[in-house]
């Protein structure tokens, strides 16, 4: 019962029964009292009219009858009178209408004077003189016990001459009410304790699923994201551990993405670190070499001069890179969308390839499959991404070889048949700073393709990459449906 909300259930179960209880009380004793006094009451008219009906045969004939027929109708009625109480099983008076008895029954023994009787006697009879039944429980005082009296009219040839008081008491009634209110005092006590019980038992069926999930919450604000609550119940309790278990899950990717995301962003240091101190390290070395008068020759000179600015350039790039990566990874940062044409795209794209190409006798090819070259995107960004994969396709493409553009049904494919990139290299060659081992690579920044997937991906473009190695890359876009629906 240390469980708070055991304790909650059985105070709220046992207060609503027991106000549950108390109304149904009131409204049972109530009806049921009623009912049995109306049980009382009819049964009593009943025999009050019975009574009364016999007696006015009697009188009847008797005033009626002469000579021997006579004496044996009195001497019939005398015997109906003085058995009158037990026939009736009740106390029976008969008075006249100035509330004189006639007869009484075992109240007989007793002299009753006008003056004795209740304040509402003279109307009873008064009422049963007008020809009328009627119920009074004024006499309970004279009779000394509560009691229920009926009066009706006993007639002599069509006339009233006499008002039948049938007294009952209604303490069997009342102990008929007490009964029922110990039966249901013990009804209600049953139900107590079942409710109790029920509510221990609904309260264990509740609590223990919670104490689960409390305990696993406790762990999860631990760290512990692999926890679960092993609940499995088609209700509410069942939805919140289920969503708790959701909610592990996601933690746990959470903080492996987390994990990975601070792995990324250590290799990005030191990969930057890296990729700067290269050319800073060329660039002071020989800036060194020419400030201390070590290189004096006017070739070596002029070659030490070129090699500052081939690696201030290399600089240049890496930065001019890192903050292009850096934009494009910002959602704040604003590109200018607009309609363009996506052939103009491809056509500006592959003629500053050919350029390229042209010192590695490399053939480049653009072929149009009559597709709607309309787009809706950053001119200067699509161009920056074509011409990124170009450039690899040209740089891994060894002389001779050729490299076919081709644009339909908004794919656009970039192919060549180069040296291909490697099964293991693959899952990579999109990640910033990743640079295949080749020859072709030493210049590279291994921030290209990580640049055009930001660009493919702020426009909403797939980008798949299908490759063999010995035998060529393909590299290939999928534009989405513009923003106005149009293709």
């Amino acid at each position: 019962m240390r469980n708070k909300i055991a304790l909650r259930l059985t105070a709220y179960f046992s207060v609503v029964l027991l106000l549950f209880s108390l109304v149904i009380g009131l409204v049972f004793i109530t009806v049921f009292r009623d009912h049995t006094m109306e049980l009382y009451r009819s049964d009593m008219e009943t025999r009050a009219l019975n009574i009364a009906a016999t007696l006015s045969e009697y009188m009847n004939a008797g005033a009626a009858g002469a000579g021997q027929g006579a004496g044996k109708q009195q001497s019939g009625y005398g015997v109906y009178i003085q058995f009158l109480d037990d026939i009736a099983m009740a106390d029976v008076w008969i008075v006249d209408e100035n509330l004189d008895f006639i007869t009484a029954g075992r109240g007989g023994d007793t002299i009753y004077n006008y003056a004795d009787l209740p304040a509402d006697a003279e109307a009873v009879v008064k009422e049963v003189f007008l020809g009328n039944t009627t119920f009074s429980e004024g006499f309970s005082s004279i009779l000394k016990t509560p009691t229920l009296t009926v009066g009706t009219p006993v007639y002599t040839n069509g006339k009233v001459t006499g008002a039948l008081l049938l007294h009952s008491e209604v303490e069997g009634m009342n102990s008929a009410v007490t009964e029922g209110i110990k039966i249901m005092s013990l009804s209600v006590l049953c139900a107590l304790v079942l409710a109790v019980f029920l509510s221990v038992l609904f309260a264990v069926s509740f609590t223990k699923p919670l104490n689960k999930m409390k305990t696993s919450a406790l762990q999860l604000a631990g760290g512990d994201y692999s926890i679960k609550t092993n609940i499995s119940r088609k209700d509410e309790i069942g939805d919140l551990a289920s969503a708790i278990d959701v909610l592990s899950v996601r933690l746990n990717e959470a903080s492996l993405e987390s994990e990975r995301m601070n792995k990324m962003r250590q290799d990005f240091v030191a990969n930057v670190s890296h990729e700067l101190r290269t050319p800073v390290t060329v660039i002071r070395g020989s800036a060194e070499a020419l400030c201390d008068g070590v290189i004096t020759e006017p070739e070596m000179v002029d070659k030490y001069h070129h090699q500052i600015l081939n690696d201030c350039m290399i600089l240049q790039r890496l930065v001019d890179d890192l903050l292009d990566l850096s934009r494009l990874q910002n959602m704040d940062f604003k590109m200018e969308m607009q309609r363009v044409s996506l052939c103009d795209v491809l056509t500006d794209a592959v003629h500053s390839a050919t350029h390229m190409a042209k010192q590695k006798n490399i053939t480049v090819s653009y072929e149009n499959g009559k597709s709607i070259c309309s787009a809706f995107g950053d001119y200067g960004r699509l161009r920056q991404m074509f011409l990124t994969v170009l450039d690899n396709a040209v740089k891994f493409t060894g002389n001779g070889g050729s490299i076919d553009v081709r644009i339909d049904n908004r794919t656009v494919s970039v192919k060549d048949n180069g040296c291909g990139i490697s099964a293991a290299d693959m899952p990579y060659i999109f990640d910033r700073f990743y640079k295949t081992d080749s020859e072709g690579n030493r210049g590279g920044t291994g921030l290209g393709l990580a640049i055009a997937k930001q660009i493919a991906d702020r426009h909403g473009i797939s980008i798949s990459v299908k490759s063999e190695q010995g035998k060529g890359t393909e590299f290939i876009f999928v534009l989405p449906v513009s923003e106005d629906g149009k293709k």
